[in-house]
């Protein structure tokens, strides 16, 4: 099977199962899901590569085990990133860019998960980058452990054997094994989505911030009169 390759030729899921095997697969999961060096990689397409290749006998283990494995290196690489966010705490928000790591992209994460909340760790697991960043950041706000626990399973269950499952589904139709270039990167932009709609939205919030605090400012037109009072001149007032 030849994929397309979306980047660099040694991220293509292809490549990638070819060169490393399945072990190579459970160690990039363990590193997207929680490991700061982890956030470049493929991991929706490389799930569903995998899936496929089980189907069509490329990789000769047992569907329900490769889906057990995956899910374990999921879990597990959480685990470690939370564990990583309590021990840094704020220290992360303060280090400084690099080639590997971009301040951005822990506000990202931090933004996702204030805003969802305890369920972000299962909707973050579907979004490229914030997956790797989500767990750090419950760590950091040190989230109670039992529910770290609970939702981290749940989305290394949901994620991790769910687009496996898909792509050997998928992977038994011929079209799929013709378009598979395709599907790959219909697979990434569907991916990428949600971090454009956060994007737009952050941008239009801030726009919005923008215009009001320059309606509120001293001297803007319908701005409150800030000037300090004269002396009344009312009735009562000496003349």
């Amino acid at each position: 099977m030849n994929t397309l390759a979306l980047g660099p030729s040694w991220l293509d899921p292809d490549y990638l199962i070819g060169t490393f095997g399945l072990y190579g697969v459970l160690a990039i999961v363990f590193a997207e899901s929680g490991l700061l060096i982890g956030f470049f990689l493929p991991g929706d397409s490389l799930l569903f590569t995998t899936g496929l290749l089980v189907t069509t006998g490329k990789i000769d283990t047992p569907l329900w085990l490769v889906c057990t494995m995956i899910v374990a290196a999921a879990i597990i690489g959480d685990q470690v990133g939370y564990l990583f966010g309590r021990k840094v705490g704020p220290a992360l928000f303060k280090r400084p860019d690099s080639k590997l790591f971009k301040q951005e992209n822990v506000e990202k994460a931090h933004l996702f998960f204030e805003k969802h909340g305890p369920k972000s760790l299962v909707l973050a697991r579907f979004v490229p980058i914030v997956r790797t960043f989500t767990p750090i950041i419950a760590g950091v706000s040190r989230m109670n452990y039992r529910s770290f626990i609970t939702f981290n399973i749940i989305g290394g269950v949901l994620w991790g054997a769910g687009v496996t499952v898909l792509g050997a589904a998928l992977g038994k139709i011929d079209f799929v094994h013709k378009h598979i270039e395709m599907i790959l990167i219909g697979i990434v932009l569907i991916s990428v989505v949600p971090i454009v709609i956060e994007v737009l939205r952050a941008r239009s919030q801030s726009k919005k911030a923008r215009a009001a605090g320059d309606h509120d400012a001293p001297g803007a037109p319908g701005a409150p009169d800030q000037s300090p009072p004269g002396p009344s001149r009312g009735r009562h007032a000496k003349r």
